[in-house]
């Protein structure tokens, strides 16, 4: 239990900062969109294949699970796409609050599909946590006209991202969780750098800027291969609908590094939501696991 709140708070750190880092690795002097986003896991796939291969892990995958695991990556190839170019318009605090719908996204997918029971507990924590988004969403309503393409494209981003999640749940439950991340994230950036390559590639900055280049080794490093493969671990030995709870505490990170590197001052709404999302989470998280 211990290491699975470890495994818990780790992915809520890393992939919380991610939001402010993507901003700094695409913004003004920074990497192009769509070739930052490739390059964050070509460089995640190279370090994890080396050390899968290195150290031999097992076990590895075998008949179809090698085409579920390609399918998932392909579809967080597209959830990156669309997470890149929604920030180019929408601060990463904003865009992270609007993954607190992915756990309702999750709780209509697993009663569609039966791979796994939602209580009624989690549904409820969901919709109070949802609340709690909804009042900072509001508190942070100053949202140019042209960035509601940004948000919808954020908003696409949660369903794939919720779709892969069902996915690896199903195909990686008897494989090493790095070798999974292994596949995943390679397959991620094959679909990535082909896009890239038939779009026509972007000039890469030369020689490389620094604060650009810092956010996408620690995206690629911290937010790839230690994110994912914590998450992959935690996803094992958690229900889906605890692990999807991830994304109420995202927005919250999200919003204090861009409050403290930004300097975006929290009203007393956002501390509200804040408070209220937290509540959620308890009555979807403790209140299951007393029963």
């Amino acid at each position: 239990m211990r290491l699975v709140v470890l495994a818990y708070v780790v992915c809520a750190l890393v992939w919380g900062t991610t939001w402010f880092a993507i901003r700094v690795c695409i913004g003004a002097g920074g990497y192009p969109t769509l070739e930052a986003a490739a390059l964050r896991f070509a460089i995640a796939a190279a370090l994890l294949v080396t050390t899968v291969v290195v150290a031999r892990l097992r076990p590895r995958p075998r008949g179809r699970a090698w085409a579920w695991l390609a399918a998932a990556g392909v579809l967080d190839a597209a959830s990156y796409a669309l997470v890149y170019l929604g920030e180019e318009t929408v601060p990463g605090g904003l865009a992270a609050v609007l993954f607190g719908t992915q756990p309702l996204m999750l709780a209509l997918l697993l009663t569609a599909t039966g791979l796994e029971r939602v209580r009624a507990a989690s549904v409820v924590g969901a919709l109070v946590s949802i609340a709690g988004v909804a009042v900072i969403f509001f508190d942070r309503q100053a949202v140019a006209p042209g960035q509601a393409s940004g948000l919808m494209l954020v908003l696409g981003s949660v369903l794939l991202s919720a779709l892969y999640s069902m996915i690896i749940k199903r195909a990686g439950d008897q494989i090493h969780p790095l070798v999974t991340t292994a596949v995943f994230l390679s397959v991620t950036a094959a679909a990535l750098g082909v896009v890239v390559v038939g779009r026509g590639a972007a000039p890469v900055p030369w020689p490389p800027p620094t604060a650009p280049t810092v956010a996408l080794a620690y995206l690629a490093v911290f937010g790839s291969v230690i994110a994912f493969g914590t998450y992959f671990w935690l996803i094992r030995r958690v229900s889906l609908m605890t692990s999807g709870t991830l994304v109420f505490v995202m927005p919250i990170v999200s919003l204090v590094v861009d409050a403290i590197w930004e300097r975006e001052r929290l009203g007393a709404r956002t501390y509200a939501g804040i408070g209220l999302t937290l509540v959620g989470m308890a009555v979807g998280v403790l209140r299951g696991r007393r029963r």
